[in-house]
């Protein structure tokens, strides 16, 4: 038997995006390191059309501004995309649940892509 060890440092950590309660999608700032996110790009997003039942995402950062892709916006340190519109159409309720996407590296079709894997948080209960 041979063990390697994992470094910690190599692992991803926080690489995610979440639904605002304004629709738009906000990427942590792990993400924004990882998809090398710039005002001067945009975002593509797919969705799997042979599988009703996958509610992931997947999304093409384009290094230069397409027409029919979503425009990268920047508030303080942050970025986001406004996604209400495409969000709604879904049926997602963003208002009333916490929805994450964790985001990992995806090929498709020879192509780097992301696939961004939802994630719904239960909220807590007040009492």
């Amino acid at each position: 038997m041979k063990l390697k060890f994992i470094k910690s440092e190599d692992i991803d950590k926080n690489v995610k995006c979440a639904i605002h309660k304004t629709g738009k999608l906000g990427f942590s700032s792990n993400a924004i390191d990882k998809l090398s996110l710039s005002t001067d790009k945009t975002v593509s997003i797919a969705i799997n059309e042979e599988d009703k039942e996958d509610e992931n995402l997947y999304v093409v950062v384009n290094e230069n501004a397409q027409e029919s892709a979503f425009k990268l916006s920047k508030a303080g340190n942050y970025f986001y995309i406004n996604t209400k519109a495409l969000f709604d159409s879904f049926g997602i309720d963003y208002r009333n649940e916490k929805i994450i996407y964790d985001i990992v590296d995806f090929e498709y079709e020879g192509e780097k892509m992301y696939k961004l894997i939802k994630r719904v948080i239960k909220k807590k209960e007040r009492k």
